[in-house]
């Protein structure tokens, strides 16, 4: 058994699109030698009777009694290099399948069970995947046909428009100047870190969808395609 970290604070499971639930919370870490303290985002699918947790963020006991009404928990999906921290705990709670890209493996020695990969069949029915080719690090969208496409994300695409009660104050401050908090924005650290090119938002772009639920920020409905396609034009010129 792996040792799993405490559940921080976070907030309610909320059905944000028809059997698509979200939740936001605490985050801790230190990052390029600085205490960081920020919110992030868990989103849950259930595909039948399966829930398909994606961007794991540990619920505490009362979070974890409504996440079980839901549903049985049958899959992990890390999409991101820089995200896993709760992995563990699910994984071994629900007995679930472990899914993570080619590359990324979990720190504490969890093994992933499915790879991510375009070709290979996903957990969720009605998901396809799109996985950053040019970056530097392993990094991808999940997209599900519903509600006219929903973007699932994870460090690449994040939708902070403010600090909320989860940020420390010098998180706050920090990452204000860093320019974290912009609509349908690129993730600041992640871009630093993969180096992606605008061949990948090209390709991105050419999907079709009208909302996304990324792991950082608030639920983009309606205008995802058009304020991301805004994002990537300036930023790439795409």
């Amino acid at each position: 058994m792996h040792q799993c970290p405490p559940a921080l604070s976070h907030g309610s499971l909320v059905e944000v699109f028809p059997d698509v639930f979200f939740v936001s919370g605490a985050m801790e870490t230190v990052l390029q030698g600085l205490d960081w303290q920020f919110s992030r985002n868990m989103t849950v699918v259930r595909d039948g009777e399966r829930l398909i947790i994606i961007n794991s963020v540990r619920l505490d006991e009362q979070g974890l009694a409504e996440l079980d009404q839901l549903g049985r928990v049958t899959d992990v999906v890390r999409l991101g290099a820089l995200h896993g921290r709760d992995d563990p705990f699910y994984v071994q709670r629900y007995g679930a399948e472990y899914w993570a890209l080619p590359g990324v493996d979990h720190e504490s020695g969890l093994a992933v069970t499915r790879r991510l990969t375009s070709d290979e069949p996903l957990p969720i029915s009605d998901a396809s995947l799109f996985v950053f080719s040019t970056a530097q690090i392993p990094e991808a969208v999940l997209r599900l046909e519903r509600s006219d496409g929903i973007l699932i994300a994870c460090d690449a695409l994040q939708n902070w428009h403010a600090p909320d009660a989860y940020f420390s104050d010098d998180s706050r401050a920090l990452m204000q100047q860093m320019g974290f908090f912009t609509p349908a924005n690129l993730g600041p650290v992640w871009l630093q870190a993969a180096s992606p090119s605008g061949e990948d938002f090209t390709r991105l772009k050419s999907l079709s969808f009208r909302h996304a639920l990324c792991g950082h920020g608030e639920p983009l409905r309606h205008s995802a395609h058009t304020d991301f396609s805004a994002t990537f034009s300036r930023m790439f010129g795409v």
